[in-house]
């Protein structure tokens, strides 16, 4: 019997002669017949499985009357040639008998690919699809990376100095030894001062107000507001006395240092947490080195007065003890950063507590902030000898000194803080945050110190024994007549030289006060030194990132370091446990042609190629189903159902993509990739192929026999919702309870892989990069409460019809869909392109209530025309948030006739109207449960539904307006003239049938298209013959056109999609009027509209998938195997059929009731929505009528703004607020459109970011790997040779079952 290591060396060398020459699709090795079977498992899979990209299923002994090999007979017949003991080990579903004898083992090599040799190198060239390979990104979106990283940190170093050095001037103003503010009327620079330091505060306030009305927030106990309260309190009186109190009496070397000391209380934070992880002593020391320099920063402060400053004032010394003591109340501030590593009860529930009434906190320590700031100076004023009243007489030159410092002070602030936490989500944390941090109080100390040298040095008038300090207090030299910064640098000058040691330039005192400085600014570095090793996740939300929502006016990146979280750095570095999520890309398939199928199939593979399953450690497990409707047709003479041509167009377009994918070498001497393994099995429904693509992940595709199982797209989403979420999701933790798990620790894992498990719905003919679908699943991992996410959808094909939807829908995603995202959720999650969490489809209300059967007309509206709206519905009612992600981009084929595009929009409208009046109409109850669905977002939805039903009527009219420019009639005239042809169409749809109706709508189409043209060229000779275009009209479409051109501007890549502008607006009158009266007027047509007839499917050229791939045959050449079905899984699809699925059987009554039922409710929804706009037209016509006595009078402007005298402008108040309405949605979403355009371009960014360095890393991992096995091999085979550890009479064959004799033989 072989000893282990001798069968582990023979194994090697099988393994690197086998990969070497042949591309090994299975590969089978048997061991000691006495072995415990699942041991043999065990070694093999762990060994060397995971080599090959192989799975080992199982290992069974095998009689020998039993021995299958591959389908070739000579394969078979070498195996028979063996005797003794078997055992055969399933390798994706083939068979291979081995023996095992004293000194021997035969092992059978099945699945080869052929050998180079017996390639037709002459036929080598290829025709393969255009494959875009996304692992590594391209070398233009690292630019972009790296130049949004270095943008983002000079603006926050820039910001950062500008916000200190306005503080520290605004400070130096309430110096007395400054003279640009008298100082009788310091008073109004302490004020300043004052405002700056509650500006912060009443920012939080305003957004957290914000978010407690119209979001949810809970109440924080008693306990937490008395806690709050007092860390508040002493925070402010802390900042008012460092700042107010103190900091006037130093020079601008000590304020612009002093600041870093607050720090002290974070570093003897860091030491107590990381002594009581006992954790490496390097990480202990950095804290306690700054706590030593900022104590002796202190003790060089303080001797700095008593020592240097021979005639230091009891005030002086006062001001030194109120700053320390201030800088230690301040340094409290975030004592949250440290709260819960301690295990203290108390600070641990505070911090809980705090957590989960977070906007209820901020509002209070904002109010508790703004108050003992305004008290406490509103006392210091008086009590220091100032009077109050002196504000009103200050100068206005220093006056707007004063506010303009102010003002560049709050704003740098507030920008400062939000591109910091911008470069600490791209991924920038050192170079755009840290280093710009550490530089800033330096760069303000040179700012100031270099133009005082340069000044001092420069004044060389000045009287003989006089110094440029005592100068500065001569009659003369004042200021007077010198510009506003000269003026204040001579302010700076003048508080050092307000000091001894400055003034006299006394050694020691300079040392005193060079050495503090350093000290205190080394202390801030020691004591934040943690953040350059602080790990950020991919996209991080900023309460992850920083304690508290506030930032520190005064100190500004000294709060912005302290507040960064502060994480334990550990002796062995642990890496987070990684929580993979799995994803199901679930396809629902039709009729597509081929090019559609094979783009579709074209991004699984690529998806597969970007994350392969054999890659270890992975962020997500995908696997691939596709759902293929009405898949079977009958056949002549044949008692079973074989499947159409467009199942075998899809089998056909798999094997050439597979093809494609599995040659990663494309010269003459590739080793041809194998064919894919097939598994064929029979199901409840129909049939399910099984493919294992090239790098592991696995596709089934499910033939729906339409006979058996219910059919159209609604229902295939519910067959793989209840089979992935309600069968193979909840029966993995109910067998581990029937085995006796724990019931409580079931339950949290179940809840968490709910939470964990994600489905992006496809439609057949989507296209997608694996870089959309990643950052898709950034949004489900990082926000809990998203339901649903999606992408950006491009339309595809050609011809204006396509142009035409190419614009609407940028249109649509740039605007609708933003302001959507930005102000409540998105009310549609297209099923072409949308991920799905497990939870939420779960959730109570969802995916049970989408089982629902249409026994309505509106059931029939609203459930099964518009699927995919319904469910964001559900979704949306239940309390789940819907987002929308601009940079994840998916391709789909567009209608590109005009009357394909009529019947799908016949589809989309009435269930999209019909969803959000449902939506509506639950509007307060859903904003209750769902905190991003506020009533104020319900009076957005309002607005932009009424403004869509009443679109028909204002088309009207603007064509009406055109009319009476164009050939001088009366209003009502023009009105009757423009509203006739609609009410026309309208009469026609009643009569004709619906293929007429949209001939009759194409040909109005077209002479619409013309008034149109008109209708703009009107509003151009109007703003010409009126001079002006300040009219309302003029002001109107010319501010569209260029937020249009701006935000497309703003979308470079999309931009070309501007030039399709003119045709949209040319089409208005066809796709909001003609497309509306349609929709509503074949309501009752609830067929699917599009691919309703068969078409002509590619030729096939495989004999093989021409076959009856669901009859009990192999096709050896696609390695496919018949496989019955599990005996639980058959029994689940029947029941889920019986329960959910059964075909629809409707007798010939019920169809006539239904009719009648959806005749009687498109008859209702017309008329309402023909009266809608009536009422909207008559209403017009009236004021109109009487517009000399209730129009407005607007007075006339040229274009530069100048009033024409004379001479106004007559409004209606129906028209204005008409414009004003359409005006004010418009620059709410453009509005909406910026804010998501900027995060968008964070999320890009950080993507880019962390993909790079993943991408590096595993390339760099893989090489390693790569060459430590060859070294490996190297060294086992050496041994054997040299050892002969292996018996001469020990003999491995392989076998080749496409060649005639044994392909290899080898005699060790």
């Amino acid at each position: 019997m072989l000893a282990e290591e001798q069968v582990r060396s023979m194994l090697t060398k099988m393994i690197t002669m086998v990969a070497g020459q042949f591309a090994v699709e299975t590969v089978s090795v048997a061991g000691d017949p006495y072995t415990d079977e699942e041991l043999w498992a065990e070694f093999l899979r762990t060994k060397w499985a995971n080599k090959l990209d192989i799975q080992i299923c199982k290992v069974s002994p095998l009689p020998t009357s039993e021995i299958h090999g591959h389908s070739d007979d000579d394969s078979t017949r070498k195996c028979s040639q063996t005797e003794g003991g078997y055992y055969a080990i399933e390798v994706e579903g083939d068979y291979c008998a081995m023996k095992q004898k004293t000194g021997h083992i035969m092992a059978g090599v099945t699945s080869f690919g052929q050998a180079p040799d017996r390639m037709r190198a002459w036929d080598a060239c290829r025709e393969v699809p255009v494959i875009q390979d996304e692992q590594i990104p391209r070398k233009c979106f690292q630019f972009v990376q790296r130049f949004c990283c270095a943008v983002v940190g000079l603006l926050v170093f820039v910001l950062a100095v500008c916000s200190k050095s306005s503080f520290l001037l605004l400070v130096t103003l309430g110096n007395n030894a400054t003279i640009t503010v008298p100082t009788s009327q310091k008073p109004s620079a302490l004020l300043s001062i004052g405002c700056t330091l509650v500006g912060p505060s009443v920012l939080l306030l305003i957004k957290s107000l914000w978010k407690f009305i119209f979001k949810s927030s809970g109440i924080p106990s008693k306990k937490t507001v008395l806690w709050v309260v007092c860390i508040e309190f002493l925070v402010a009186i802390g900042t008012v006395l460092l700042t107010v109190v103190a900091m006037p009496h130093f020079d601008i070397v000590t304020n612009i240092m002093l600041l870093n000391s607050v720090s002290f209380l974070s570093a003897v934070l860091q030491v107590a947490a990381d002594c009581l992880a006992k954790e490496r002593k390097r990480f202990i020391m950095l804290p306690i080195i700054a706590i030593v320099l900022i104590i002796l920063g202190y003790v060089l402060f303080i001797l700095s007065f008593l020592v240097g400053e021979q005639n230091s004032s009891l005030e002086s010394l006062i001001a030194v003890g109120v700053a320390i003591l201030g800088t230690f109340f301040i340094s409290l501030n975030w004592w949250e950063n440290y709260s819960t590593l301690f295990n203290v009860g108390f600070l641990n529930d505070i911090s809980k507590d705090i957590a989960g009434s977070r906007n209820m906190v901020c509002i209070l320590s904002s109010m508790v902030r703004i108050l003992i700031t305004g008290i406490v100076v509103g006392a210091y004023v008086p009590l220091y000898g100032y009077d109050w009243y002196t504000i009103s007489s200050l100068p206005s030159d220093v006056g707007d000194i004063i506010l303009g410092l102010v003002v560049i002070q709050v704003i740098s602030s507030a920008m400062c803080h939000w591109f910091a936490v911008v470069a600490c989500k791209i991924h920038a944390l050192r170079r755009s945050f840290v280093v710009p941090m550490y530089l800033a109080s330096v760069t303000v100390l040179a700012f100031f110190l270099v133009p005082v040298s340069i000044y001092s040095h420069g004044a060389t008038e000045l009287p003989a024994n006089v110094s440029y300090c005592q100068s500065l207090q001569l009659p003369g030299y004042e200021g007077f007549n010198i510009s506003w910064f000269e003026g204040l640098m001579k302010d700076v000058t003048r508080t050092l030289c307000n000091h001894e040691i400055s003034a006299e330039k006394d050694v020691t005192g300079l040392a005193f006060l060079g050495g503090l400085a350093l000290c205190w600014w080394l202390g801030l570095i020691f004591s934040t030194l943690y953040i350059w090793y602080l790990r950020i996740e991919r996209i991080e939300r900023t309460q992850d990132l920083f304690v508290r929502r506030m930032y520190e006016s005064a100190f500004l990146e000294q709060s912005m370091l302290l507040n960064t979280r502060f994480k334990i750095r550990k002796r062995i570095k642990e890496r987070r446990p990684k929580e993979p999520v799995t994803v199901y890309l679930c396809a629902t398939m039709w009729h597509e042609a081929y090019d559609e199928m094979m783009r579709m199939v074209i991004s699984m593979f690529r998806l597969d190629k970007y994350r392969p399953k054999t890659t270890a450690a992975s962020d997500a497990v995908f696997e691939f189903h596709i759902y293929f409707d009405d898949a079977f047709k009958d056949v002549e003479d044949s008692k079973e159902r074989h499947v159409n041509e467009y199942v075998e167009t899809l089998v056909e377009v798999v094997r050439e993509v597979y093809i494609i994918f599995g040659e990663e070498d494309s010269c003459i001497f590739k080793k041809r990739p194998p064919v894919p393994h097939q598994k064929i099995i029979r199901t409840p429904y129909g049939g399910r192929l099984e493919y294992t693509l090239p790098k592991g992940n696995v596709l089934m595709v499910h033939f729906k026999d339409k006979q058996l199982i219910r059919h159209k797209k609604r229902w295939s989403q519910i067959m793989y919702l209840y089979y992935l979420l309600g069968w193979r999701l909840n029966r993995k933790f109910f067998k581990m309870f029937e085995e006796g798990g724990d019931k409580n620790a079931l339950n949290e894992a179940l809840k968490k892989e709910k939470e964990n498990t994600y489905i992006l719905t496809l439609d057949g003919d989507t296209e997608f990069q694996p870089s959309a679908l990643m950052l898709l699943i950034d949004r489900l991992k990082l926000y809990p409460d998203v339901g649903a996410a999606c992408g950006r959808i491009h339309p595809t094909g050609a011809g204006p019809m396509v142009w035409y939807q190419k614009f609407e829908y940028a249109v649509g995603h740039w605007m609708q869909k933003t302001a959507e995202h930005v102000f409540g959720c998105v009310l549609c999650s297209p099923g072409c392109f949308s991920l799905f969490r497990g939870a939420a489809l779960m959730d109570d209300n969802v995916m049970k209530r989408y089982t629902t059967k249409a026994t309505k007309a509106s059931h029939y509206v609203q459930y099964d025309q518009g699927e995919d709206r319904w469910l964001c519905t559900l979704l949306l009612q239940q309390g789940w948030r819907v987002e929308y992600n601009a940079a994840a981009d998916a391709y789909t084929n567009a209608p590109e006739e005009f009357k394909d595009f009529y019947n799908q929009r016949r589809r989309w409208s009435p269930s999209g109207l019909a969803n959000t009046i449902d939506l509506l109409g639950s509007g307060k109850l859903t904003s209750e449960r769902n905190s991003s669905i506020s009533r104020l977002y319900i009076l957005y939805l309002i607005l932009v539904t009424g403004t869509s039903i009443l679109g028909p009527a204002t088309i009207c009219l603007m064509i009406a307006g055109s009319f009476q420019f164009i050939f001088n009639i009366q209003p009502n005239i023009a009105l009757l003239l423009a509203t006739l042809p609609p009410l026309v169409y309208l009469g026609l749809c009643f009569k004709l049938k619906a293929d007429n109706q949209i001939k009759v709508a194409g040909a109005m189409s077209v002479l619409y298209a013309f008034l149109m043209l008109a209708t703009m060229l009107s509003i151009i000779a109007n703003i010409v013959e009126e001079k002006s275009f300040m009219t309302p009209s003029g002001l109107f479409y010319i501010g569209l056109i260029s937020i249009y051109v701006v935000t497309a501007a703003l979308h470079p890549q999309e931009f070309s999609v501007i030039i399709y502008g003119f045709l949209y607006f040319l089409c208005i009158p066809s796709g909001h009027m003609l497309l509306n009266i349609y929709s509503l007027v074949n309501m009752n047509n609830v067929t699917w509209g599009i691919r309703e007839i068969s078409g002509q499917a590619k030729a096939q050229t495989a004999d093989a998938i021409k076959k009856q791939l669901m009859q009990a045959r192999c096709c050896s050449r696609n390695s496919c195997q018949l496989r019955g079905h599990p005996k639980d899984e058959t029994k689940f699809w029947r029941e889920l059929q019986k329960k959910y699925l059964e075909p629809l059987v409707e007798g010939k009554e019920q169809q006539k009731k239904f009719a009648r039922d959806l005749k009687a409710l498109r008859d209702k929804a017309t008329f309402t929505y023909f009266i809608c706009n009536a009422l909207w037209l008559v209403a017009t016509s009236f004021l109109q009528a009487i517009v000399n006595t209730i129009s407005i009078p607007v007075p006339k402007l040229h274009a530069n703004g100048t009033v024409v005298r004379g001479e106004t402008i007559s409004i209606e108040p129906i028209e204005l607020m008409l414009l004003l309405g359409f005006a004010v949605i418009i620059v709410v979403q453009f509005l909406a459109m910026l804010y998501h355009r900027i995060y968008t371009l964070i999320h890009l960014v950080s993507y880019i970011a962390t993909e790079t360095k993943a991408a590096k890393k595993h390339e760099k991992k893989s090489s390693r790997q790569s060459a430590e096995s060859d070294t490996q091999v190297s060294t086992a085979l050496e041994a054997i040779y040299k050892n002969g550890a292996i018996g001469q009479e020990t003999t491995i064959y392989f076998q080749n079952p496409l060649c005639e004799d044994s392909l290899h033989y080898t005699s060790l």
